[in-house]
């Protein structure tokens, strides 16, 4: 697959022109340069969003669910209502292992200062992403991140590659929560808080998707 027209010795210029676009402009804009465009979700809070969003400028969008096993029941039911009321076009990938298999072998979920926490995560979510990635060979990944979640987002721009080369688009990245709320009040979206990513565990930590990936 043949990658977008950004690289790393012109994506600083391209964040630079899209500084001051509106999130749908900044998709817009993003799907003007795919071939092979995915939007990646987790259904967390606030994906009603960026799902409603990017499916609104191409509704038939693959959008990509790793489902490691390990969500909430709530989260479950908020994804099903989601993929019904925006048609949306998902495809799951899920672990290898089994979650009762895994959970034998490592005692559970291994606490975050466990040296088993990162074998933990590369098997329910980087594995799966990579081999999903590998397979689905996009050019172009929309995703949620906000540069007010974590340290490490802060420090990134809307625009960002991953270490193959997709163009990540984040046309999020500069909005608040509050702009969120606003945004999923008008559009008549629904939100779900009861949300657990094994992985991250503490809202600050990164979950290692954006940082090896």
């Amino acid at each position: 697959m043949a990658k977008t027209i950004v690289t790393t010795d012109n994506l600083a210029q391209y964040n630079a022109e899209l500084t001051d676009k509106s999130p749908e402009q900044i998709v817009q804009w993003a799907l003007s340069v795919a071939k092979n465009p995915i939007i990646t979700t987790n259904f967390r809070p606030y994906e009603a969003a960026i799902l409603h969003l990017v499916t609104r400028l191409r509704p038939d969008i693959t959008v990509l669910f790793v489902d490691s096993g390990y969500n909430t029941d709530a989260t479950y039911r908020y994804a099903q209502s989601l993929i019904r009321d925006l048609n949306l076009n998902v495809v799951t990938y899920i672990p290898a292992q089994t979650r009762a298999f895994r959970d034998v072998a490592m005692g559970g979920i291994p606490d975050v200062d466990s040296p088993l926490h990162a074998e933990f995560t590369e098997q329910v979510k980087l594995e799966p992403f990579r081999r999903a990635l590998g397979e689905l060979d996009p050019d172009v990944w929309f995703n949620a991140i906000r540069k007010d979640q974590t340290e490490f987002r802060g420090a990134l721009d809307v625009l960002s590659l991953s270490k193959d080369g997709v163009l990540k688009v984040a046309p999020l990245f500069h909005l608040s929560e509050a702009e969120l709320d606003a945004y999923q009040e008008q559009h008549g979206l629904p939100n779900e808080f009861d949300y657990f990513d094994p992985t991250k565990v503490l809202a600050h930590r990164e979950c290692g998707l954006h940082t090896q990936l």
